[in-house]
């Protein structure tokens, strides 16, 4: 996948395309039929593949107070893109003067001018353009004018529950990471460098590897049954997110303790992937009770695992 920045970059004349367009916060199950969709289009008509997306979320350009913490910031969005298999991958800046152009500004600048689209695939409750004034009604009369086809694709429902970036966050700020990652098609992750800690782990309860500072979305405050991976490895793991009471209050980290020994170089990135809550954070009398009670957490971590195994059929799990 080659991932462009401007619509300068990008430009190809005479290179047809089949486009989908979006924020693809998260790259969930309704985000992967939708590039699904765009591959196989791009295969029937010998065009390319192109997904556009924007940098910032727009909501932080519109509404900053209100923008949404990312599921993926934008590297991992980029990584997750390029393992969908579109050709091309275009990243436009979101400012206030763009956020000004009116769909049909929109449409010939960068659909028709720019990606010379045949073939246009978005979800039923897409907007564009200024004051989201651009609905999927609006950019089929434009494809008629501009000749090209507009394909809308219905929502994407888990359990009566629609896929949607808003509603994995949800199901996150509740704590129930289960269902967001089914909704995600794959685990919730983070990932971060790694940072020193102050050494309480290690010398009162358990050896921890600590996050640095994150701004992108965590679960709620909790314990964690995860995976930790380190270099291109899975270990298992438990992961905390929260203030470390038991301490005194501290601002908001993820602390995850690995079950297993590392004996590889000294790592400098984390991604932990979260697959079960354990419990509510509290606040312990002693450090002492504290350890107790990650013990008993690594005990049903360990149970955890043991269930997961029984479903592995050829390696992966189903």
């Amino acid at each position: 996948m080659k991932i462009y920045r401007s619509l300068e970059q990008i430009a190809q004349p005479g290179s047809r395309t089949v486009v989908t367009i979006g924020n693809f916060d998260g790259i969930h199950l309704a985000h992967q039929v939708l590039l699904r969709r765009v591959r196989e289009r791009a295969q029937e008509r010998n065009a390319s593949s192109v997904a556009v997306t924007f940098d910032p979320h727009p909501a932080r350009i519109l509404a900053p107070h209100k923008a949404p913490r990312l599921l993926t910031p934008l590297p991992v969005k980029e990584e997750l893109l390029e393992k969908s298999g579109v050709d091309r991958l275009l990243i436009l800046p979101f400012t206030e003067e763009f956020s000004r152009w009116s769909p049909e500004r929109f449409v010939e600048q960068v659909l028709v001018k720019t990606l010379e689209a045949q073939h246009v695939v978005v979800g039923d409750n897409f907007r564009f353009g200024h004051r989201q004034a651009g609905t999927s009604a609006v950019l089929r009369n434009l494809g008629q004018e501009w000749s090209f086809q507009i394909e809308v694709i219905s929502r994407i429902c888990f359990r009566k529950t629609t896929v949607s970036s808003s509603e994995i966050r949800r199901l996150l700020e509740q704590g129930k990471v289960s269902l967001a990652n089914r909704l995600l098609g794959r685990p919730f992750s983070v990932r971060n460098r790694i940072e020193p800690g102050l050494g309480i782990g290690s010398s009162q309860t358990v050896p921890t590897l600590n996050l640095a500072a994150y701004d992108g979305m965590l679960p709620t405050v909790g314990v964690y049954v995860t995976w930790a991976k380190l270099n291109g490895r899975l270990l298992r793991s438990v992961t905390n997110v929260g203030h470390r009471p038991t301490f005194g209050e501290r601002e908001l980290g993820v602390e995850t303790h690995l079950l297993e020994p590392w004996a590889g170089p000294p790592p400098e990135t984390l991604e932990v992937r979260f697959l079960y809550r354990l419990r509510d954070e509290r606040k312990f009398d002693s450090p002492e009770q504290l350890k107790a009670q990650i013990l008993r957490d690594v005990q049903r971590a360990e149970t955890y695992f043991r269930r997961l195994e029984r479903f592995r059929v050829g390696g992966c799990i189903i």
